[in-house]
């Protein structure tokens, strides 16, 4: 009976033994387990620290060299041409100097003017750098076309928020004979005192040929002077658009 209790004893004791040692291959299971994840933490830490170190360096970033406006048309040459009037031809001879001087020297533009055909041919060429040079050029003859003075137009070569809006008396109210050669005397005024009170409240700058009339300046200031003059041309009097006028400085005197 002694015998039999020993014996379950010592069964009971081996189990308990058997259960507390590990299988050999689980334990090879794990250790290649460990040193698999132990060689990812290792790769990851270098990666992040590649990582680190290409953050603080400083990288190169490639430089081009600015295509001219001939390279960037495909090595072809652009053309203007801008009609002159009859009775612009004149001071178009007096100040060709003036005009030409702007164009060449900072548009790097080739000019000349066609005396078959009464135009000014403008054409890019290779020392032209910037695209849009041919169109503030175009821009810049035209407004001198329309009436402008050089000290005026040349405005648009070096700003880019100048703009030319023209529109006739007749698109405001239809008059006919004296009625609309007063309307056009009433934007003008006595030695164009008008015209220039409109001009200097508003910063712009207005040119009256025939019925048709010619606004330069940025967007809300041309906005200002049209319709000052519309109320002229409407019939408004002359001391209340001065008084609106006066008070149009008075606030962009503040603005600015």
């Amino acid at each position: 009976m002694l015998a039999d209790t020993q014996r379950t004893e010592t069964m009971e004791v081996d189990r308990e033994f058997s259960h507390d040692v590990a299988d050999p291959s689980t334990l090879t299971s794990r250790i290649i387990q460990s040193e698999s994840i132990q060689r990812e933490d290792q790769d990851n830490d270098s990666d992040d620290e590649m990582e680190h170190e290409t953050n603080n360096e400083p990288i190169d970033q490639p430089t081009f060299q600015k295509l001219t406006s001939q390279a960037a048309r495909g090595g072809k040459a652009e053309y203007r041409r801008i009609r002159c009037p009859a009775h612009r031809y004149t001071p178009l001879r007096e100040n060709w100097e003036q005009l030409l001087t702007p164009l060449v020297e900072y548009l790097k533009l080739q000019v000349r003017f066609n005396t078959r055909t009464r135009s000014v041919e403008m054409k890019t060429s290779k020392h032209t750098l910037d695209a849009s040079s041919l169109q503030k050029g175009a821009d810049f003859i035209s407004a001198f076309m329309l009436g402008f003075e050089p000290q005026d137009a040349v405005a648009l070569l070096r700003l880019d928020d100048l703009f030319i809006e023209s529109f006739k008396v007749t698109d405001v109210k239809i008059l006919r004979g004296d009625h609309l050669s007063r309307a056009i005397g009433r934007v003008a005024g006595q030695d164009g005192k008008t015209r220039f009170a409109i001009e200097n409240a508003t910063r712009t700058r207005i040119v009256i040929a025939d019925s048709r009339i010619h606004l330069l300046g940025s967007y809300g200031n041309i906005r200002l002077a049209r319709n000052a003059i519309c109320d002229l041309i409407l019939g408004a009097p002359p001391g209340k658009v001065y008084n609106n006028m006066r008070n149009v400085a008075k606030r962009m005197n503040e603005r600015y």
